[in-house]
């Protein structure tokens, strides 16, 4: 490698970086959206860090009563404790710098697999993704996920082309995380799985073998220790998680209407061209030419690399067509797009994927040449690229080459997540919580949510923030008697479940017709109207 491509790569790192931060860290507080999760999770993060009530379980998720793992709040947990739970801020800004750090480990990982170029192009495009750039902005548990699964393939290949078992342990840790983070990460662990059993097999001494079968146990015994808060929930509950799962698959499970192979084509659409180009409804167009590149490129150097980048190449597309099967039959409501709710985060942990996928290919085309199996064999090191000689000639691949990434660019600059959230963030929220205080100056705040199965808290965390007492309450049934203030909150995106409109019919319906006790109603966010009465009726408390 030249002076002048070492100070490239001197650089490259720091750049990119400076790009990710660059992107993700102005508008914290506005630019992320603020729900019933985030509030349920800032809630969970102030009981841990000011009461000391440690969860065993994680967030909720949408099968039933199901939950991911509760190591997700304990990664939260140092940044919530900088403020005692009072910011979200502060657990936002842990998430952006976790999304930063992912931008370096793929960068690590695509260059060690074909070069600086390859490196470059995959930080690259991993630092300026719409898709990064958005998990990297509000709380949620998936949002972990593109690091986590980073760590846990770089730590794989790290220990492939290393030749060192303990590398898998690394590979584990990132494995944990990702399953911890989302039930679905699940998938990941036969991706890492796979490469550890092809390690295996290619040792020919018995005590290699043996060292990395320890290595292997060792690996899948972190995986099991993650889940121990779970054991222990189990234990003192009757097994109610295990139940709770039993029920929904006895009610169905998770149901569509799309068949099997529609299904696959339009999961593996959206996990090939989320990274690139954000949700495929909002850009067709450039979400198949991002399909048709991605599958192009890695179709052709999982036929034409050799050595080190064939082994990535094949692992990491077939990792992705794992993938697209596994969640096409675990996850069938992924082939329906329900528009303005958070959707493919739920498989970030393929994103890294795409990115290397994306580098190894431009990088291939850049340097003109197929990888000499001469090289390989005398063990040539895959991060020194053999093409920096200083030839500029812009040949065909080239040309090629930069057009992708000028593409790429040039979609993702103008698509980044606007500065401030659609529903207004955590400052909107806190707004509407001054005003429903305003009207209910004493006493306790009885606040409830339609649809019923969604929960009120972006609201009941900075009403208690401020101090106050807050009962959530459930909205079904219309039970007769009165009581004290209620806070009702609709999501107009749930009117077709609800059965009215809000704004009035959905929540006289909810509270009686109790419509004359009404002391205020506005739109605390585009899809959220919160009405205020005076009286309620006698409503369980949750």
């Amino acid at each position: 490698m030249t002076l002048a491509w070492r100070r490239r790569e001197l650089l490259a790192l720091p750049g990119l970086l400076l790009v990710a931060a660059a992107l993700r860290l102005p508008d914290l507080a506005t630019r992320g959206t603020w729900d019933a999760d985030q509030g349920h999770d800032m809630l969970t993060l102030r009981a841990l860090i000011r009461d000391g009530v440690v969860p065993l379980l994680g967030p909720p998720t949408s099968i039933g009563d199901v939950h991911h793992g509760a190591l997700y709040y304990y990664l939260l947990a140092p940044a919530a404790a900088l403020t005692g739970g009072d910011s979200p801020l502060a657990v936002v800004a842990w998430i952006a710098l976790a999304g930063i750090a992912a931008v370096g480990v793929t960068w690590w990982l695509a260059r060690s697999v074909a070069g600086p170029v390859a490196g470059f192009v995959a930080g690259l495009a991993m630092a300026i993704s719409p898709a990064a750039v958005d998990e990297s902005t509000f709380i949620w548990n998936p949002n972990l996920i593109a690091l986590s699964s980073a760590v846990a393939l770089a730590g794989a290949w790290r220990a492939w082309t290393g030749r060192r078992p303990g590398w898998w342990l690394v590979a584990a840790v990132g494995t944990a995380i990702t399953m911890q983070s989302h039930v679905l990460g699940v998938t990941l662990l036969p991706v890492v799985g796979a490469l550890l059993v092809a390690d295996i097999r290619r040792r020919v001494a018995p005590t290699e073998r043996r060292t990395l079968i320890r290595a292997g146990v060792g690996g899948l015994a972190i995986v099991a220790l993650s889940f121990l808060p779970l054991v222990i929930h189990e234990l003192t509950t009757d097994f109610s998680e295990v139940q709770a799962a039993l029920a929904y698959l006895r009610a169905g499970g998770d149901p569509s209407s799309v068949a099997p192979i529609p299904r696959f084509l339009v999961v593996a659409s959206r996990v090939l061209s989320w990274p690139l180009v954000g949700l495929i409804t909002t850009g067709l167009s450039a979400a198949v030419v991002a399909i048709i590149g991605v599958v192009a490129l890695a179709g052709w150097r999982f036929v034409a690399a050799v050595g080190l980048e064939r082994v990535a190449v094949r692992w990491l597309a077939l990792g992705l067509a794992w993938t697209s099967l596994a969640l096409t039959v675990i996850s069938p409501s992924l082939a329906t797009v329900v528009e303005g709710l958070p959707n493919d985060h739920y498989h970030a942990f393929g994103d890294p994927m795409v990115f290397v996928l994306l580098g190894v290919g431009l990088a291939a085309l850049w340097q003109g040449r197929e990888r000499a199996v001469a090289a390989d064999s005398a063990r040539a090191a895959p991060t020194e690229d053999p093409a920096p000689a200083g030839v500029s000639a812009m040949t065909p691949g080239r040309l090629l080459a930069v057009v992708v990434l000028v593409a790429v660019v040039a979609w993702a600059v103008p698509h980044q997540p606007p500065a401030v959230a659609a529903d207004g963030g955590f400052p909107a929220a806190e707004s509407a919580a001054a005003r429903i205080e305003a009207a209910i100056p004493q006493g306790s705040i009885a606040i409830g949510s339609l649809p019923v199965f969604k929960t009120a808290e972006a609201y009941v965390y900075p009403l208690r923030r401020d101090g106050r007492q807050v009962d959530s309450v459930s909205l079904a049934g219309r039970p007769p008697g009165g009581g004290g203030p209620l806070v009702v909150v609709c999501d107009s995106l749930f009117e077709t479940a609800i059965g009215a409109p809000c704004g009035g019919p959905a929540e006289a319906a909810a509270v009686g017709g109790r419509s004359a006790d009404l002391v205020d109603r506005f739109r605390a966010a585009p899809r959220q109207t919160i009405s205020i009465y005076r009286a309620a009726p006698v409503l369980a408390v949750r």
